[in-house]
């Protein structure tokens, strides 16, 4: 009975905690994109980026992921890591090259571990569409779904993605998770109807059609835009109250969220 007490306490201590690092989030709307590495020089999508964003305090970080050959999923921005193609490569090719600050090629598992390791930024998961086909795009977006779960890491993860299908298999997989669309054609009742959390349009696309933002909002959908690095759009979307602004300057869009 004791025992049975003990390890009650325990799942419900366990629980609290989880609560509290949702709870914890910042809530500035700065996403870091690829983490906060222009100011320091860090590798884009490296740990260090990673934890640049979270020391600046940003809402969220960024990240890219791709699959391997050998179907490990990796953490970078182009289809090729220093010179070497992601998907028609094993992992452990990959492993020949570093990084230029000699960190190496992150694991998802290894990046949401960091991650996991502060309780105020968000870990914004971009599932790369594949350019193989596009049912390894499903793929993908299905491994990346276990992994967070495997990590325990889902209430630090939302889900952006360029690939519409990837995106409906993470719907599919995990209906409680926030997924956002990326590509900038479907309208916000489109991505409502098919179950999306909002979308995430390039800065462009949401200049042609502000009123997509208001719809948004109608709808209860989120809106996000990238890559913004002008202060002119940053304070445009602010004004349009857009809920998040992805951007390479984070640092220049705190200051003007934090005047």
């Amino acid at each position: 009975m004791k025992l049975q007490i003990a390890i009650f306490l325990l799942a419900a201590f366990m629980q609290a905690n989880i609560c509290h690092a949702q709870k914890s989030f910042h809530k500035n709307k700065v996403i870091a994109h690829r983490g906060a590495w222009k100011s320091q020089g860090f590798p884009q999508n490296s740990l260090a980026s990673l934890n640049q964003a979270v020391a600046l305090g940003c809402e969220g970080s960024e990240f890219d992921v791709w699959m391997t050959a050998d179907g490990v999923l990796v953490v970078n921005h182009d289809a090729d890591f220093m010179g070497m193609p992601i998907e028609t490569s094993n992992y452990n090719e990959l492993l020949s090259q570093n990084h230029e600050n000699g960190e190496k090629l992150s694991t998802v598992e290894e990046y949401l571990a960091e991650g996991k390791k502060q309780k105020g930024t968000k870990l914004i998961f971009e599932i790369k569409p594949s350019k193989i086909s596009v049912e390894r795009s499903r793929e993908i977006a299905e491994k990346s779904v276990l992994a967070v779960k495997k990590m325990k890491a889902q209430k630090w993860v939302d889900y952006i993605t360029f690939s519409y299908e990837g995106g409906l298999k993470v719907i599919e997989m995990d209906p409680k998770a926030n997924v956002a669309y990326l590509s900038g054609d479907k309208t916000p009742a489109e991505l409502k109807e098919a179950g999306f959390f909002g979308f995430d349009y390039n800065i462009g696309v949401l200049r042609k059609n502000p009123h997509w933002i208001k719809e948004a909002k109608e709808l209860d959908l989120t809106v996000n835009s990238w890559t913004v690095n002008k202060e002119e759009d940053m304070k445009w979307l602010l004004e349009m109250g857009t809920d998040f602004i992805t951007t390479d300057e984070p640092e220049l869009l705190l200051s003007i969220v934090n005047k």
